[in-house]
């Protein structure tokens, strides 16, 4: 026996959903516009069907899957590139909109894109046998960037994310790491474009892009630099 499972995904509107998938690369199988607007797209092992339904609110969706993956990071590349030639950047916030490629603490790499009908789509790579979160760091700066990634994405909370990372950042007995620094401001920067609150996003950006780092620092914080660099495109 042999069994595919296919997710079937509203929108308001079906042609901007296409556009959005048509600029990663998908393939548009197949289109009904009446009785029903439905429609399929395909991108190599990945097929995604979507029905029209005016009674539905994009912004306010909870709808998602997940795509498994062997190579996360060339999707995300290529989704990327799709995105700054259609729409002439990478959009990081509102809809559509793709988020940083990042590990995850249940043992998968991934990144989160949501597209105009308010779906969010995953898309990850497993990276250890383990599904299951990983305690939470003891470090004091290890732990808060833990939790708050886990509140901003997980739980969908960047408020209670902002949090954690200010919370971090005032403390006056202890000081992070460079390293650490720059992933908290990077993340900060991320939560603020979220929240709408472009000039919070702008001084966490700057500070992170004043930071000082070695080669080595750079190399790895390769996944927060180029979401730096998102960030910043957006903010142009």
């Amino acid at each position: 026996m042999s069994e595919k499972t296919i997710p079937i995904l509203p929108c308001r509107s079906i042609q901007p959903v296409l556009d959005f998938y048509t600029a990663l690369g998908f393939e548009v199988t197949f289109q009904q516009r009446s009785p029903n607007p439905y429609a399929v797209v395909a991108r190599g092992g990945i097929e995604l069907h979507f029905f029209g339904t005016r009674q539905y609110e994009p912004a306010e969706s909870i709808s998602t899957c997940y795509v498994v993956t062997d190579d996360v990071d060339r999707l995300y590349d290529a989704f990327r590139a799709g995105l700054k030639a259609a729409f002439g950047r990478i959009p990081t916030r509102g809809l559509p909109r793709i988020g940083p490629l990042k590990d995850t603490s249940h043992g998968m790499r991934q990144f989160l894109m949501t597209d105009p009908g308010g779906n969010c789509i995953r898309v990850g790579q497993q990276t250890s046998e383990d599904p299951h979160h990983r305690p939470a760091p003891k470090e004091t700066f290890a732990k808060a960037l833990h939790m708050a990634s886990l509140f901003a994405d997980s739980k969908d909370d960047p408020t209670g994310a902002a949090k954690i990372i200010d919370r971090a950042l005032r403390l006056e007995n202890e000081r992070p790491t460079r390293v650490e620094l720059f992933r908290l401001l990077v993340l900060r920067a991320d939560i603020s474009e979220r929240l709408g609150d472009r000039t919070a996003a702008t001084t966490a950006l700057d500070r992170a892009a004043a930071l000082h780092l070695t080669p080595e620092e750079r190399e790895s914080v390769h996944d927060d630099a180029e979401r730096l660099e998102d960030l910043r495109d957006q903010g142009r």
